[in-house]
């Protein structure tokens, strides 16, 4: 595997290289900035780039970013001093086919490349768990259903045990428009009828007891 090393602190990118090289990788190339990990990815078009979070010029991110985009098929791992879920994230969406703190030990480091060249996403499993756990939220909020101002403010009514004549009187609104409302209330929340409503509503967080 031909790699390159980007990294800013030449003290840790030397030790990097030192023990690629003492395992057996072809170390291709080195740079110190987010411009010539671009610049030299797409000059040596390396196998792998271990890129580091935080460099001047182009920050990480934003060299993966143009990286994935001149060279898909280039694998790109991130570099970090910190574990943050935020970057982590956001580094996985850019592309990112690993992501490792630079606190792991030799073995585990080594250990994680290798599975890359199996295929794998170099993460470590409590990495892998929180990408999980974070796009399954993600997921999870994108299929919540939205109801608008007004078809919330009528299934309040409805919670309250009002009927259809008695909440067009109190909204001042015809008897039809508020069937149509009822109608699309049901349709967006996937229920049968307005106690099903309520109560998915209750579950889902669109309206609270209180209210």
């Amino acid at each position: 595997m031909r790699i390159l090393v980007a990294d800013d602190h030449s003290l840790f990118r030397d030790g990097i290289i030192s023990l690629l090289e003492a395992t057996g990788f072809d170390v291709i190339g080195n740079v110190g900035n987010g411009e010539d990990a671009v610049s030299e990815t797409l000059r040596l078009n390396p196998d792998l780039v271990l890129l580091d979070i935080s460099m001047p010029r182009l920050t990480g991110l934003e060299a993966l970013t143009q990286i994935k985009a001149t060279r898909p098929q280039t694998k790109v791992v991130m570099l970090t001093v910190a574990d943050d879920d935020e970057t982590l994230f956001r580094a996985v969406r850019a592309g990112a086919d690993g992501f490792l703190l630079k606190s792991l030990t030799s073995e585990e480091f080594l250990e994680l490349l290798e599975g890359l060249q199996r295929g794998e996403a170099a993460m470590t499993r409590q990495t892998t768990a929180k990408v999980l756990r974070g796009f399954s939220q993600i997921s999870a909020a994108a299929e919540k259903p939205t109801l608008s101002k007004r078809e919330i403010e009528l299934l309040l009514l409805i919670a309250d045990g009002l009927s259809n004549r008695a909440i067009a009187q109190r909204l001042v609104i015809s008897l039809n428009t508020v069937k149509y409302h009822v109608k699309n209330i049901l349709t967006k929340l996937d229920v049968q009828n307005r106690t099903e409503a309520v109560t998915k509503a209750l579950k889902e967080g669109l309206i609270s007891p209180s209210a």
